[in-house]
């Protein structure tokens, strides 16, 4: 049981899901003047248009403002935003798009990316790290695709700096059943016994290492099914375990909200949000998404990826993309924050000592160093060689 009146010390357990306690968080509502950035507040969720405020990135006060009220948003209140038209040009969705079904295609004829944590094998279309199969198929357009600022602002206002990208393509085919209500990585891929034995800090603490994103490359109306979700649903401390429950699944079958999306739309919300992926009801809507999961440099990603090959794979388009203007600064940040692993721990501090500060450099900070002043690829090679060398040794 949980002591309450000495804040959440102590353990959850079957009789902390209080249904009625439920009920009254996730009936609250989401007041437009709460988040003055949105266009306008749809079913509880703010609704952000990425066209009007990509001029707000570009100032560091306005900026941090707006990272301020998307942090609000998704810990303190409706725990999702939307950003409409996060993606200003679609071609580079499109391109991923294309990338994505041949994977799917070799995929499916080999046998490989049948598993689902949801869904039955086979029920629809899973690339599992879709991130480093697109970066080292396509480098170029992997930069192109992840070279956004609104998707890594959103990163940055959960997450703070360093964080790390994975990513998994999700296609859902007509016909498609919905996913049941649950809650995300960590605590939301444990059994309800395996969560009940983390003490009840450490699920209120989880949700803050990870975001979780859906980006569209198709058009998404109710029909296709787009996310299930519940508003304020995140804010229920016992929620790691009540999702389990049928009582409360029951209550979210009842209640949730579902916004239909444009191609180059993106969701981000708390990991802790209720959700579920929707029934693809329609005829024709092959609905792909790519499910960002993007985790805290203070916490563990679930996949392991080969982020120094990902990082010389992607080099000479990222040299050639800046050369040509077709990344921004900001846009090359962006990109390298999804490729290389930007926070340098855990290291060898005998063999990769800190100089000139209280960190090593990282695999970004040699990266984003090798663009800027336009080494060769055989320089890249061995400068993250040497580093892996010394974080090793």
């Amino acid at each position: 049981m949980v002591n309450r009146d000495l804040g959440y010390v102590g353990y959850f357990d079957r009789e902390s899901c209080d249904l009625d306690e439920f009920k009254v968080l996730t009936s609250q509502s989401l007041s437009a003047d709460a988040v003055p950035h949105a266009a306008s507040v749809e079913k509880n969720i703010p609704i952000y248009d990425m066209q009007a405020l990509r001029p707000v990135l570009d100032q560091p006060d306005t900026r941090r403002a707006l990272l301020a009220e998307w942090a609000w948003v998704l810990d303190k209140s409706a725990g999702v935003i939307a950003l409409k038209g996060a993606y200003a040009d679609t071609s580079a969705i499109d391109r991923a798009t294309e990338i994505f079904r041949q994977i799917i295609d070799e995929e499916r004829q080999s046998g490989a990316g049948e598993g689902d944590h949801f869904a039955a094998s086979g029920a629809n279309d899973r690339i599992w790290n879709a991130l480093q199969k697109q970066c080292l198929r396509d480098p170029e357009g992997f930069a192109l695709y992840f070279g956004n600022t609104a998707v890594a602002a959103a990163c940055e206002a959960w997450l703070g700096p360093y964080y790390q990208v994975t990513a998994q393509i999700n296609q859902v085919r007509p016909g498609g059943k919905a996913q049941q209500a649950h809650r995300d990585y960590h605590l939301g891929f444990q059994n309800a016994d395996c969560a009940a034995r983390y003490p009840a800090h450490a699920h209120l603490v989880t949700a803050a290492l990870t975001l979780q994103g859906a980006i569209a490359h198709c058009d998404m109306p109710l029909e296709s099914g787009p996310t299930k979700l519940l508003p304020f649903s995140q804010l229920y401390p016992a929620g790691y375990l009540a999702f389990h429950d049928a009582a409360h699944r029951g209550y979210f079958e009842d209640t949730y909200v579902q916004l239909p999306l444009a191609k180059g739309d993106a969701v981000f919300f708390n990991p802790a949000l209720f959700h579920a992926a929707g029934e693809n009801s329609s005829a024709d809507i092959h609905r792909m998404a790519n499910l960002l999961q993007i985790s805290s440099a203070f916490g563990r990603a679930m996949e392991a990826l080969d982020r120094r090959a990902m990082s010389q794979a992607v080099f000479p388009s990222l040299i050639a993309l800046t050369q040509r203007g077709d990344l921004t600064g900001a846009e090359l940040d962006a990109a390298i924050a999804a490729i290389a692993e930007g926070y340098p721990f855990p290291t060898n501090l005998d063999t990769d000592p800190p100089i000139g500060g209280n960190a090593p450099e990282s695999q970004a900070d040699i990266l984003r160093q090798a663009v800027s002043e336009r080494w060769s690829e055989a320089q890249l090679v061995a400068a993250l060689s040497a580093l892996q060398t010394r974080q090793a040794a």
